[in-house]
């Protein structure tokens, strides 16, 4: 059964929702820019409600080193996404402190050419936007999925899921991991319980 992570929390009743529907992951975001970033203050409080069955993944992007080490400390996250252009010895300077999950924008075959080079814990896939980072809610060509998991590492795969779409996604894909953002919200910064609810149950239904 594939695993479940809910991203761009913003805030703790969103974040007790998604513990309490059943979600495996809950996804923090630092980046600067992003229109669901969330705070120190407000990521350490998520953090230290959460049950510790719910893993807390912080997700930066092209962020400086120190920073990255002063949230995941100060926040005690399990797990740390790099969606940016980090290179493989950016990404192995925390190893070991974390699991590391390296996010790639699927745009074509060319796009999977840098994934072998980086030796972490999870590759995570989302779909390709100019000038966007994810989030966009666009769904990219699970062909490349499928040839990504020959690279023998689990696979989160993100990219415009939603609850129309994600039992056929898992059906085809069959990944480690399912992440959605986009499709779970009722605005950029709050999620919808009824979605949550029920992208969650159709997770569960896939056989």
């Amino acid at each position: 059964m594939a695993k479940i992570k809910i991203c761009g929390i913003t805030n703790l009743e969103d974040a007790n929702w998604v513990a309490n529907l059943g979600a495996d992951y809950l996804g923090l975001i630092f980046a600067k820019d992003s229109k669901r970033k969330v705070s120190l203050d407000k990521a350490k409080e998520i953090t230290s409600a959460v049950p510790p069955y719910v893993k807390t993944v912080g997700l930066f992007i092209n962020e400086e080193p120190e920073i990255v080490d002063k949230m995941l400390t100060l926040c005690k996250l399990d797990m740390l996404q790099f969606h940016g252009q980090e290179s493989p010895d950016y990404c192995a300077q925390f190893k070991g402190r974390a699991e590391i999950i390296k996010g790639f924008r699927m745009k074509d075959e060319q796009s999977l050419e840098r994934i072998p080079q980086y030796d972490v814990d999870f590759y995570l896939l989302d779909a390709f936007a100019q000038g966007e980072w994810g989030g966009t809610g666009k769904v990219f060509n699970w062909e490349l999925a499928l040839k990504a998991k020959e690279f023998g590492r689990p696979i989160f795969l993100a990219g415009g899921l939603n609850p129309e779409n994600v039992s056929e996604a898992i059906k085809r894909v069959q990944p480690y991991a399912v992440d959605v953002a986009s499709g779970v919200e009722s605005s950029p910064r709050r999620k919808s319980v009824e979605l949550i609810q029920e992208f969650i149950d159709k997770v569960r239904k896939v056989k």
